[in-house]
């Protein structure tokens, strides 16, 4: 095989006319760019260059060499540059995977972020719903997994960064007894009929470690994975639910979500990352992108807030209003 360091001596010789300019180009005495050449040619099986007086010009097969030893140093600049923009940031490929309920207010608004800030990075994207997705991570597959893990837990290999908790509200029919109320102790629905809605899995742990606190375990009336599902089941009245806020970014319109404590539950919401990749700049700047998405704006606790003060808000109007005969006045 030909040294492609030999190549580019023979092309700076070629190029600049004499192998003392060369040595001068390269910072090698001019003995040793003879070396070189001469090594070359031991390599290729043929005579590279021919005396010519007191210089030296290519053969053919100089001529040959130099041209595609021209090609290699392009190419080897632009692998140069490819790099250098990858050490930067600048450019790359990362995978995600994330569950569905992560989707909507956390990813999207975290890439969106993210592109403005290195748009010259590509992100693929995957929905691993109901599948694992730290295989994948462990693997190399995916850079980065928006999981559901319990505070302090550990993978070997892997680092969880936290990003945010969601806490779990209940969903109640509407005109259910305890609808009235802001907020209701976890055991106050012990006796309910319950619509379960999540699958086995660190989501469900959550839900069943806080009742266990609470001093029982749900009676399940009707089971549905799907978060929209199990708001129509309790619609229905087939019984009350538990639901992260994150899956209630649509509610169904016959349903009121409530605050629980007593304890609250709660999922601890994490990026996965392999250990051995943390540092890379473009990994460290979507981690960046999540954090801020999931901590800069309100949360969602304060949102929740705001939207329960601006129902009792209304209804205070509605009730202060005085009444009327006006038939207008009352359509209105």
């Amino acid at each position: 095989m030909l040294d492609v360091r030999r190549l580019m001596v023979l092309r700076a010789v070629v190029t600049s006319g004499s192998v003392t300019a060369a040595a001068t180009h390269l910072g090698y005495t001019p003995s040793a760019v003879s070396q070189q050449v001469a090594a070359l040619e031991r390599e290729a099986g043929t005579a590279l260059m021919e005396r010519v007086g007191r210089g030296v010009r290519p053969t053919a097969a100089g001529r040959l060499l130099t041209e595609h030893a021209g090609l290699i140093g392009e190419q080897v600049a632009a692998a140069e540059t490819a790099l250098a923009d990858l050490r930067a940031g600048r450019t790359g490929r990362l995978a995600i995977r994330y569950f569905a309920t992560a989707g909507a207010p956390l990813i999207a608004p975290a890439l969106a972020l993210f592109r403005e800030r290195h748009p010259g990075i590509r992100v693929d994207i995957r929905m691993t719903d109901p599948h694992d997705p730290l295989p994948d991570v462990e693997a190399g597959q995916a850079d980065l997994a928006i999981i559901v893990r319990p505070p302090g837990g550990r993978h070997h290999g892997l680092r969880l960064v936290h990003l945010l908790d969601d806490p779990y509200r209940a969903v109640l029919p509407k005109g259910h007894p305890l609808a009235t109320r802001r907020a209701l102790r976890l055991a106050e629905l012990a006796d309910q009929p319950w619509v379960g809605s999540e699958r086995p899995g660190p989501c469900l742990d959550a839900v069943l470690s806080a009742c266990a606190a609470a001093g029982f375990h749900p009676n399940s009336a009707v089971t549905s994975e799907d978060y929209a599902t199990a708001q129509g089941f309790v619609a229905a009245g087939l019984g009350i639910s538990l639901i992260p806020e994150m899956g209630l970014t649509q509610r169904h319109p016959d349903v009121v979500v409530r605050k629980v404590h007593g304890p609250e539950p709660v999922r601890a919401i994490h990026a996965a990352v392999r250990e051995a990749a943390l540092g890379q700049p473009a990994l460290d700047a979507l981690l960046t992108a999540l954090r801020e998405t999931a901590t800069g704006s309100p949360g969602w606790e304060q949102r929740f807030d705001a939207l329960e003060t601006e129902v009792y808000r209304t209804r205070r109007e509605r009730r202060a209003r005085p009444a009327t005969d006006d038939p207008k006045e009352k359509t209105a």
